[in-house]
């Protein structure tokens, strides 16, 4: 596995102003040579304007190749350098830069990246089909991890990222009537439980992941219709339970308020009687029409 190796560079600005000093002495040398050339008398071969000439000309050519080493940097922006397939280090000073002209210079963008998912159809873990999609905001923390461990790093955030939604998806109900964890009521708990498998699998590409959410889900079209009348039931189903437990509790308490004051004696059969109404008033959807008795308690 490789390891991000921090590289320092020359200044651009410092080598510009070398090699201009370097152009200005090469170009009065060959001037001096040519001049030297010019004056050797006809027949005799100048050595030294000749061997004046092939230096400098060989000067010249070393500034051109030098003059291929500069390179600039924008904030966030790292340059990963080869020499001839070896990794020799990383640049993530932002500026005006000169290295080894025989470097080769990779650059990778250090700046927090979003990515949406595809929409995918994936079974929850009840196995109903369920529409799920997902952003992902990632950045690259190790640059070598990102170019040499992995082929390309940013589709391989892609696949990884889908491959891991697919993987929550089918661990987590779609919905849960009770307290368990559920993609639709666990939100939070589901988006930091997919940061987390996220980080686990792009780690090795040098990748840090600062965030993951949901941003879609929904029952698949062909379930849809079927699923909302299931829900619609189970709400009704929960809201009935709960009325029936909020009317045993009040008659409970009615009975009991009406023993300790003894403010009527009723017997078990009138008690039952009462309990019935009671219920009766209290479940029923629709208000109840009282009925006056005009005439004695057992009329």
């Amino acid at each position: 596995m490789a390891k991000e190796v921090s590289r320092g560079t020359a200044s651009g600005w410092a080598m510009v102003a070398v090699l201009f000093l370097a152009y200005v002495v090469i170009g009065y040398g060959l001037y001096l040579s040519i001049v030297a050339c010019d004056a050797a008398p006809r027949g005799v071969v100048p050595v030294g304007g000749i061997w004046g000439l092939v230096g400098m000309t060989l000067a010249l050519a070393v500034a051109i190749v030098m003059s291929c080493g500069f390179f600039t940097l924008q904030p966030n922006v790292s340059a990963v350098l080869l020499l001839f397939g070896a990794y020799k280090g990383t640049v993530r000073a932002p500026g005006f830069h000169w290295a080894n002209p025989f470097f080769q210079k990779i650059k990778v963008s250090l700046r927090t990246r979003n990515f949406n998912t595809d929409t995918l159809k994936v079974n929850d873990q009840r196995g109903n089909p369920t529409e799920i999609a997902a952003v992902v905001v990632w950045r690259v923390e190790d640059t070598a991890q990102a170019c040499f461990d992995v082929d390309d790093y940013a589709n391989y955030v892609h696949i990884q990222s889908e491959s891991a939604l697919r993987f929550l998806a089918s661990h987590y109900p779609y919905d849960s009537t009770d307290d368990a964890v559920s993609l639709r009521g666990s939100m939070e708990q589901v988006s930091r439980d997919l940061q987390h498998q996220l980080q686990e699998r792009l780690s090795k590409a040098g990748v840090v992941v600062e965030e993951a959410r949901l941003s879609h889900l929904a029952y698949a079209p062909e379930i849809a219709g079927a699923m909302l009348r299931r829900q619609q039931a189970e709400a009704v189903v929960a809201a009935r339970q709960r009325i029936v437990e909020g009317a045993v509790g009040m008659v409970e308490m009615a009975l009991g308020r009406l023993q300790e004051h003894k403010t009527i004696e009723l017997d078990e059969e009138r008690k039952a009687a009462m309990v019935s109404n009671l219920l009766v008033v209290l479940c029923g959807e629709q208000a109840a029409q009282p009925v006056v008795n005009a005439g004695t308690l057992y009329a």
